[in-house]
């Protein structure tokens, strides 16, 4: 039986190349294609994944941030190598920390006590009084409250998890800032070998100004973490508010969150100043507008003159969407990632706006064009000159 053609058989071939025909130009080009979104899918998906361990490196390189600061300012008055000059610096910040613990730490601790204790009796009152003015259906522990209202923020402590978790975590935090700061260029260097060899000037300017604008917006946070915790300890102390010193703490402490740092401490210390009497209470209220004012209006514009101005609308939405989807750790980390992401905003748009002045517009070349004609016009009418060919 011979074997007849397709055509005779009624079937019709297709005759255009498959998907396996990856020797057709258009093939490779449709997968090259689909690769390309593919690859940007897979790369979203690790992001979400793994955005814990990236928040955990940023942080680190916080500390870097920190800690370089330190040793640069550390460079103008002692022409010493950089290795001596940063033993210096973490020397002096685990002396001040110990010396801090082991002079005031049997106070602080009695002291937390007390302000557990003093909280909880606060916040009952204030549940008391709202059911009193028919605003609850009944009466309801504070415990029970704070759980509800920490539910519905959404996963604000996720990140902390457990004491076990978050020393864990701000042990890789510390050292991770520590290795990058010994070191920076050997990181800087295999940054750089990422982006191609073309592109790699403009990299290597947005990060050198990412990377000063950390510092200088760092320094500026630990100059206003120390102002307010210090002003605090000492005008609480002189108005008679109880536990002065762990509030001054606590204020230092939360400084580093802007806005809702600023809440959580003057939420503190009011709470704590009218445990004491209406008097204290109102002296309480009087020393947290004076110091958050002195910061708000001094020392931060301050700062932002040096570093990237964040709008305050700004920067508390991004700690809202921050410490939703990322936790506790997101919530600290959201004013350096909303600042270094403006940076290479206007970084991007600088280089924009050059090239575009590189490049000639359509106009622009229609009057140098009809400028040229003009003047070659006038050269040949003049007597004397030779004809313009």
């Amino acid at each position: 039986m011979t074997a007849e053609s397709p055509h005779s058989e009624g079937i019709r071939v297709v005759q255009e190349p498959g998907p396996n025909e990856l020797r057709d130009p258009i093939v490779r080009a449709e997968l090259k294609r689909a690769s390309v979104w593919f690859g940007l899918g897979i790369g979203v998906a690790l992001v979400v994944l793994l955005i814990q361990p990236l928040l955990i490196i940023f942080g680190g390189l916080v500390v870097a941030s920190m800690l370089d600061g330190g040793v640069r300012l550390l460079g103008r008055v002692l022409p010493i190598p950089r290795g001596l000059r940063l033993l210096i610096v973490v020397l002096f910040v685990l002396g001040f920390i110990g010396s801090v613990f082991y002079l005031t730490g049997v106070q602080i601790a009695l002291q937390a006590e007390q302000l557990r204790t003093t909280l909880e009796v606060q916040g009952n009152r204030v549940v008391e009084w709202i059911s009193g003015l028919g605003l609850m259906p009944g009466r309801a522990d504070i415990t029970s409250m704070a759980q509800q209202a920490l539910g519905s923020i959404g996963r604000l402590t996720s990140a902390v998890g457990s004491v076990l978790g978050a020393g864990a975590s701000l042990l890789m935090v510390l050292s991770i800032g520590l290795f990058v700061a010994i070191e920076p260029r050997i990181y800087e260097r295999g940054l750089q070998w990422m982006v191609p060899v073309a592109a790699r000037d403009d990299f290597s300017v947005t990060i050198g100004r990412m990377a000063r604008m950390l510092r200088v917006l760092l320094a500026g946070r630990l100059l206003g973490m120390v102002f307010e915790g210090v002003v605090t300890w000492i005008l609480l102390s002189i108005a008679g508010v109880p536990m002065a010193l762990l509030l001054g703490i606590i204020t230092g402490i939360l400084a580093f969150i802007p806005n809702i740092g600023a809440f959580v401490s003057g939420v503190l210390m009011i709470s704590v100043g009218f445990s004491a009497g209406t008097d204290t209470g109102f002296w309480a209220i009087a020393v947290y507008f004076g110091v958050q004012t002195f910061d708000g209006y001094v020392l931060i514009p301050l700062v932002a003159k040096k570093t990237v101005d964040l709008p305050p609308a700004l920067t508390l939405s991004a700690q809202i969407l921050a410490s939703t989807l990322f936790g506790f750790m997101g919530l600290a980390l959201a004013d350096p990632i909303v600042a270094m992401i403006k940076v290479a905003l206007e970084s991007e748009a600088e280089r924009a706006a050059k090239a575009q002045d590189r490049e000639p517009r359509g106009f622009h070349w229609r009057v140098r064009h009809r400028d040229t004609v003009a003047a070659a016009a006038t050269i040949a009418e003049s007597p004397g000159q030779p004809p313009v060919i």
